[in-house]
């Protein structure tokens, strides 16, 4: 799903990022609820230039509240890997500072790929068609997860923020 949004796009950079886990829904631009085979609830939600994915699982048991923004109180860090194997999860990131023009190519392709996916949410903002946040839940993986990509794109400081979560349903 492809949503123009009419807030302004926040002027930040990937340095201000910060995973939290747990803690309450944040005010979003965008929520698009979905149920996945197995009665796994995610929730997609568009924050600004962030995200916030929040998962139920089967019966309604708490899953867990991902959040990759800049959080007010709370340092910028954005671990490149963290890995809970107790509690089956695994988050990676990275942040890429792609060459002249290869920034739009790659936000137009994602833009193109993701429009129509099901299980997909994309956020356009104003004046910039490269300034996007865009999830898309993993559908490959094996039964017993779930999982989601984000992409974060700052085209005022020509970075893309890539990540990655996988979590082992109980």
């Amino acid at each position: 799903m492809l949503v123009s949004l009419h807030t302004p796009y926040v002027d930040t950079c990937a340095a201000d990022l910060s995973l939290a886990l747990g803690g309450p829904e944040r005010p979003a631009l965008h929520v698009r609820d979905l149920t996945l085979p197995g009665d796994v609830r995610l929730r997609l939600r568009l924050l600004g230039a962030s995200h916030q994915v929040v998962l139920a699982e089967p019966g309604g048991a708490a899953g867990l509240t991902e959040t990759v923004a800049c959080l007010p109180g709370r340092p910028p860090h954005l671990p490149g890997a963290l890995h809970d194997e107790a509690g089956g999860y695994r988050f990676t990131a990275s942040v890429l500072r792609p060459t002249d023009g290869e920034l739009h190519t790659r936000i137009a392709g994602l833009r193109a790929d993701l429009a129509d996916d099901p299980y997909a949410l994309v956020g356009v903002f104003p004046g910039d068609p490269d300034a996007v946040t865009a999830l898309a839940v993993r559908t490959d993986l094996p039964h017993g997860s779930v999982g989601w990509r984000t992409w974060h794109a700052y085209p005022q400081t020509n970075e893309l923020v890539l990540t990655e979560t996988v979590v082992a349903l109980r």
